[in-house]
């Protein structure tokens, strides 16, 4: 008498091999040390994007400049001449470009994290790697662009009769503060973008909201009289990274008292959380 034995499904064979599906999300500390190795990777990446993002226009990357530039023209007619916003505000001109260049970072770096999974699912398909490189590689090309635009806004403030000091150092750890930020709300919009294709329509209206929230183009204190709005206002961590970049570059602007612990903290949250919410989906990037 013969028996017959029923072959393995594939699943059993994997099991009874220790194999794991390659989209399979490893454990935290592992999924970390892969990022690391892979961090060559992240930065020659985003430059290759930099570099690409505006081959196409003419003016090529000097847009990255002009965009925000522009912003704050608009802003300086509205804001600082028809609504005179500048009443009682020391160098507005140097005031509501460092607003703008700073405010235009979180936004960008927004914007760039949502469409981070979403806009390369060919190559999620394709190969396997830690997924929260590619919001990594958002906010460094966003750093990238920061970076250029930093040297412009040093020239304007220098143009404005702002002294050189050594508080301009200062910029330095605030920037550091705010990617450490921007790479935490990236990984999080990430994960909502993949999930949510349509937010990327909703994210200029959100983003807007934002921008009038974090006292771009006034002074919170001048400007909001309300004592829980005001705390609320200036706690935002746009608010808080634009008053620190403030501080640094205008001799008379004062930033809150508690600005960098508020710096510190936004930053250690914003990253972990972010981080922690991101890895949560790892098997889920790619599919359908």
């Amino acid at each position: 008498m013969t028996t017959t034995t029923t072959p393995a499904s594939p699943s059993e064979l994997a099991a009874q091999y220790g194999l794991a599906p390659s989209s399979a999300r490893p454990p935290l500390g592992d999924y970390i040390r892969q990022l690391w190795q892979r961090r060559h990777f992240i930065t020659s990446f985003a430059t290759s994007r930099t570099v690409t993002m505006y081959s196409g226009a003419r003016l090529g990357q000097l847009w990255q400049v002009l965009t925000p530039l522009m912003n704050a023209a608009v802003y300086y007619l509205i804001f600082g001449v028809l609504f005179n916003t500048k009443h009682n505000i020391d160098n507005f001109t140097a005031f509501l470009v460092t607003g703008v260049f700073v405010m235009s970072y979180c936004t960008r770096s927004v914007t760039s994290g949502a469409r981070a999974i979403s806009g390369n699912l060919a190559m999620i398909r394709a190969l396997h790697f830690p997924r929260a490189t590619l919001p990594f590689s958002s906010t460094i090309v966003e750093l990238q662009q920061m970076l250029v635009s930093m040297v412009v806004l040093c020239l304007i403030v220098l143009a404005t009769g702002e002294p050189l000091t050594w508080s301009w150092l200062l910029v330095v750890p605030a920037l550091a503060l705010q990617t450490m930020f921007n790479v935490g709300l990236s990984l999080a919009m990430a994960r909502i973008g993949a999930t949510i294709p349509d937010i990327s329509q909703l994210l200029p209206f959100i983003t807007r909201v934002w921008l009038y929230f974090s006292g771009v183009f006034f002074l919170i204190p001048q400007r909001v009289h309300n004592p829980h709005m005001k705390e609320i206002m200036m706690a935002n961590p746009a608010s808080v990274y634009i008053e620190l970049v403030r501080d640094a570059f205008i001799e008379r602007h004062d930033a809150p008292h508690h600005a960098w612990q508020l710096a510190v903290a936004w930053a250690v949250v914003g990253f972990v959380v972010g981080f922690w919410y991101f890895w949560g989906a790892e098997e889920k990037y790619g599919r359908g």
